[in-house]
């Protein structure tokens, strides 16, 4: 397994235990102290999201048996940052929800007569907006993320397809070397056995003349 890996698993076993204890405290907070406690939990959380993705880039540049076993780790940090995550949200729901009560509460008690079901109902939307509006800005950041996460893992394949298309045009220019020494080779086989044809005919004809010539003499005697 990657050293580096398990110095980014190491650090992010220890944030998320830490956010976890933070988020029990939290519970048990409430107004500006809540509000300020659920603040360091979030950047926690961000810096949790960024020992992820380096844990993801390292394992996908690893062998493919050790890269399966890494990934399905890294799921389950994946899903456990996302509970935390939703507790991190139930927490920041009530203590908004908290705020907005205590709000109509003091405005109650500093003029209750000028205080109109209309206003309330007015703040009350306001709040329920400002939730929603918070909302949509977690899930267009967790969306940018996830977004991040698919560009670089796109990346990491298409640069092991570059690399095996390399490696097989590597092996491509071999065997193109080969096939030409083999044709070189057969070629000057050929052009041996040509000249030993040669060598061969000559002798047979020289044999043949010298034959006729001994014969000659003979019969002339």
């Amino acid at each position: 397994m990657s050293d580096v890996f398990e110095g980014y698993e190491r650090q992010y076993c220890e944030l998320s235990a830490g956010l976890s204890k933070k988020c029990t405290s939290a519970s048990l907070l409430d107004g500006e102290q809540k509000k300020q406690k659920i603040s360091e939990i979030t950047a926690g959380l961000e810096q949790a999201e960024a020992l992820i993705r380096k844990m993801d880039l390292e394992a996908r540049s690893l062998q493919p048996n050790v890269k399966a076993v890494l990934l399905a780790k890294l799921r389950e940090y994946k899903s456990d940052l996302n509970n935390l995550k939703s507790e991190v949200k139930r927490l920041a729901s009530n203590n908004l929800n908290q705020a907005a009560r205590d709000e109509l509460l003091e405005s109650g008690m500093a003029d209750a007569s000028s205080v109109s079901a209309d206003q309330k109902a007015r703040l009350l939307m306001s709040t329920e907006r400002l939730n929603k509006t918070s909302g949509r800005v977690r899930d267009s950041r967790r969306t940018m993320l996830e977004t991040e996460e698919l560009g670089v893992s796109i990346l990491q394949d298409l640069n092991q397809q570059r690399q095996s298309l390399l490696h097989a045009h590597g092996t491509l220019h071999g065997v193109d070397d080969n096939i030409g020494k083999s044709k070189k080779i057969m070629t000057n086989m050929s052009r041996r056995m040509s000249r030993n044809k040669y060598i061969i005919g000559s002798i047979v004809a020289v044999l043949v003349i010298a034959i006729v010539l001994i014969l000659y003499f003979k019969l002339r005697k």
